[in-house]
């Protein structure tokens, strides 16, 4: 077992904790080469012929390591008190409490781990296969490196479109008439998503207009979500100069679709705005939403009902702010708003 929780472990010395669990040591084990130490169990989690410390990252063979029965003595002094009560002892009467008093909240404790461990597992298999995805793309014409992008997990996507004018000749010809974007997350462990852009149209927008939609696709946590998905997307087309006269425009989805029930197969159909941007403006020259032969294009689904008011406030601000600043941002201007409209005109 890791090593022992308490409500005073950060105000113990640092040597009396493991440097891989982070916990009051339990049983202790010395790494000779860097002198730090770590639980027992910690150390024979590692399963390796050399023991990378947590701590400073140095490697010692683990025939090198030394149970420290004498500092484990010192240890059985230390004040403790209880991460789940407030019994104050020493860590010589604690191991004992915890077994006649809490075993049952150390057990609960441990499955908390373990489904934190197997959520962490889950998504990170799920981010592989997304960036497998976007790998084997590269080995089609139409690939480029440029767009693999890592997994976003807040409701928002912005996806760089490379190569601009080469895919519009494939989707004319019909090499390739749709182009997705990586796929992208409501959180971690929630829903999984992504766009499906037609730059020659679709239907009967084609020749006429780009055509943009949102895919559901099929997550490992769909079973405890809920569908059908409801929530509003946003879709915005960026101007790239200073005017920034976005195109923005959104849908909320036909919750009886199909497109918007969970998934069954990997992804379900597509669903959105098929005359988005007219092609002859996309098309002309020197047009500000293509720069460098490359446009971007910010997917939203919007979770809080934000009002249309709030919108191009919020596709403005700088994406390179943290999200929870943007957030803060837009609850500033929502206030703002609300205020303005009180006023007696």
């Amino acid at each position: 077992m890791v090593g022992f929780d308490t409500k005073n472990r950060s105000n113990l010395d640092s040597k009396y904790k493991c440097s891989d669990c982070s916990l009051i040591l339990r049983d202790p084990v010395q790494l000779t080469i860097c002198g730090h130490r770590l639980c027992q169990f910690c150390f024979v989690n590692q399963n390796q012929t050399r023991i990378t410390c947590s701590q400073c990252q140095i490697q010692t063979p683990s025939d090198q390591t030394l149970i420290d029965p004498a500092f484990n003595n010192e240890m059985q002094a230390l004040p403790i008190t209880c991460s789940y009560c407030n019994w104050t002892g020493t860590l010589q009467n604690y191991e004992e409490l915890l077994q006649e008093l809490h075993q049952h909240s150390i057990a609960d404790d441990l499955q908390q781990i373990k489904l934190s461990i197997q959520e962490e597992t889950a998504f990170v298999e799920e981010i592989d296969d997304d960036l497998h995805i976007s790998s084997r793309n590269l080995a089609s014409p139409e690939g480029n490196i440029n767009d693999i992008q890592y997994p976003s997990c807040d409701g928002t996507l912005l996806w760089k479109i490379t190569s601009v004018s080469e895919k519009i000749i494939n989707a004319q010809h019909e090499k390739q008439t749709s182009i997705d974007s990586p796929a992208f997350y409501s959180r971690q462990g929630g829903y999984r998503m992504c766009a499906r852009l037609y730059l020659n149209g679709y239907g009967n927008a084609r020749k006429t207009h780009m055509s943009l939609f949102f895919v559901l696709m099929r997550g490992p946590y769909d079973a405890i979500l809920k569908f059908p998905f409801n929530y509003k997307v946003i879709f915005c087309l960026y101007d790239q100069t200073p005017q920034q006269r976005h195109i923005i425009d959104s849908f909320r989805p036909d919750i009886k679709c199909n497109s918007f029930q969970r998934p069954r197969v990997d992804m379900n159909i597509a669903s959105g705005i098929p005359k988005f941007f007219p092609l002859a403006m996309i098309q002309q020259e020197g047009n500000p939403y293509v720069k460098e032969d490359t446009m971007f294009i910010k997917i939203m689904v919007d979770f809080g009902d934000m009002p249309k008011t709030l919108l191009p406030f919020a596709l403005s601000l700088d994406s390179g702010l943290p999200m929870h600043v943007r957030q803060r941002m837009i609850e500033e201007e929502r206030n703002k708003q609300l205020s303005n409209k009180r006023k007696p005109s």
